[in-house]
């Protein structure tokens, strides 16, 4: 096989880009093995340097309440006996989780993770039928929520029922007794491959899915932002946490944060303003965030009003982060160190990220990939690998990506090939240093007469502009073109923008075939919470709303 290029990671042999990181030795893989244990593993590899047990692990931000990692040690093993006696649950079996953020659902994950547990965590918020489709998917024996979600339970399914905020699952987690204060072994020993999530996406195509996540991809993100601990780049202290743990974003960060000695700062409902103060009160040190906050931290003159001294570093994923944002962030935070990554529900986590001042500077990027990752950039019309500069369709391969999606082989076969390659359904190129660049979703591109026009592109404009808090980009249908880019824009407050300011601003800035068409104003743009644009709200809305054609 050629040698890949220094620079690049490309080798013009096998058209593929391979990581041009450090390899990551991984534990053997016929060697029994949980998420779990690993990421507990690791942090007991480092507890000397550590204050340790008595250090918190997890924090309340709107309370206090906190738990040390001894507290947190205590109550995942005394749970784990109780769901193994008195819940009955095994390996391979599934709980279905419905509840907001809260001290609970870290002991939760653990618990389940270290018997082997399938854990399938959904959005609270999700409607009766999308929990009914989530139930019919993943085939739960037992349900986790609250008071405030088990109604939405289908009662068809007759799934068994532990509240968290009920005087049961305290019994459970604090006050029944573990033999010998260990967590009992499993019946069968958890295996690398064993599925350990369901985390439910939209796919690389069509409705929602539940997406199979292995302990050993959960490993192998642990295992890289380890490395990233051990080499220096940062150290331990007190993160916040912006994000839904049921979301795969929040669902690996909590996993890796217990593997590296963290402080995590969690939020039960986000809130701006309470944020900041938390950044302060915490002295949070790193947070992942998500592009809309991103701009909200440039922009936001509640800003000012905090002494937020202490943070270091934000790491941004979820959607893409442009080029302006990033510059502008930068310009307000010059102390802050604004890492972006890409990744997908798919991939458990990044396969590409920025490491380190220098690499962050690549302002537009999302990183190199990450270790253990190979890619191709495939032409989207005749299937052919691409080389450094040429935009295609991402495809990667790798210890991180899903073992598939649950119930639907259909559509586990359009998204893995047999070659373990995983079709992202995202246009993108590397450039000739090995830096990825995501231009946007293959089926969000806007189709203007014969031009592919990127919804991402015009939104990172939109959000550079001063009078803008927020803008999406959606298709609208067009006889002449077939279709044109349609904005919907939120004003920031107190400005009176107009539409011929929106379009003459983007009409500067791109080639005539990319302008802005049609204009909204609307109070918020719709977003999933990862931060991802819901545009097929936003198309729904256009063809009911009358809007103004420029």
């Amino acid at each position: 096989m050629a040698e890949a290029d220094s620079c690049s990671g490309y080798d013009s042999e096998s058209k593929t880009y391979r990581s041009l990181r450090p390899s990551l030795p991984l534990p053997p893989l016929h060697l029994p093995l949980s998420a779990a244990d690993y990421a507990i593993s690791l942090l007991c590899q480092k507890s000397p340097a550590i204050p340790f047990p008595d250090k918190p692990a997890f924090i309340n931000s709107s309370t206090g309440v906190g738990l040390t990692y001894s507290d947190f040690f205590r109550r995942v093993r005394t749970l784990s006996s109780s769901l193994r006696s008195a819940a009955s649950l095994s390996k391979g079996d599934v709980a279905y989780v419905l509840a907001t953020t809260s001290l609970e659902i870290p002991i939760l994950y653990f618990a389940l993770l270290s018997l082997g547990v399938v854990l399938s965590p959904a959005n609270p918020l999700s409607t009766p039928s999308e929990i009914s489709r989530h139930v019919s998917l993943s085939r739960p024996k037992i349900a986790f929520a609250t008071s405030s979600t088990a109604a939405k339970l289908p009662p068809s399914s007759r799934l068994p029922v532990i509240l968290l905020d009920s005087p049961e699952f305290i019994e459970y987690s604090m006050t029944r007794v573990a033999p010998n204060g260990h967590c009992p072994e499993p019946a069968q020993p958890v295996r690398q491959l064993d599925p350990a999530a369901i985390l439910y996406s939209s796919g690389t195509t069509g409705n929602f899915k539940g997406v199979v996540l292995t302990h050993r991809n959960i490993i192998a993100v642990t295992a890289g932002v380890s490395a990233v601990w051990n080499s220096g780049a940062r150290l331990p202290g007190a993160n916040l946490f912006t994000v839904p743990l049921f979301h795969v974003f929040g669902f690996v960060v909590t996993v890796r944060s217990m593997a590296i000695g963290d402080t995590v700062i969690l939020m039960e409902k986000f809130d701006f303003a309470a944020m900041l103060k938390a950044i302060e009160k915490y002295r949070v040190i790193y947070m992942p965030l998500t592009p809309p906050l991103v701009v909200a931290m440039t922009k936001s003159p509640e800003v000012e009003k905090h002494d937020l001294s202490s943070l270091q570093a934000v790491g941004c994923g979820g959607a893409p982060l442009g080029k302006e944002v990033a510059g502008k962030f930068s310009e307000r935070f010059p102390n802050v160190t604004i890492g972006q990554a890409y990744g997908l529900t798919e991939t458990g986590g990044g396969v590409a990220r920025t490491s380190g001042p220098e690499e962050s500077r690549r302002y537009g990027s999302v990183g190199r990939l990450v270790e253990n990752i190979e890619a191709k950039i495939v032409d989207p019309e005749t299937g052919e690998a691409l080389p450094p500069g040429k935009q295609g369709e991402l495809w990667v391969r790798g210890p991180l990506i899903m073992k598939g999606y649950v119930g639907d082989e259909e559509a586990t076969a359009a998204t893995l090939d047999s070659g373990g390659w995983l079709k992202t359904g995202d246009l993108c190129y590397f450039d000739q240093d090995g830096f990825l660049f995501i231009v946007d979703r293959l089926k969000e591109l806007i189709k203007y007469k014969a031009y592919q026009v990127a919804p991402a592109e015009l939104e990172a404009l939109l959000q550079s502009h001063p009078e803008i808090a927020d803008a999406a980009v959606i298709p609208y249908p067009d006889e002449e073109a077939g279709e044109v880019p349609m904005a919907y824009v939120v004003r920031q407050p107190g400005n009176s923008l107009n539409e011929s300011q929106v379009t003459g601003f983007i009409a500067k800035q791109v080639a005539p075939y990319k302008k802005i068409r049609r204009v909204a104003f609307v109070n918020a743009i719709p977003k999933s919470p990862a931060g991802k644009i819901l545009r097929r709200e936003l198309v729904k809305l256009s063809k009911s709303t009358a809007v103004s054609k420029l």
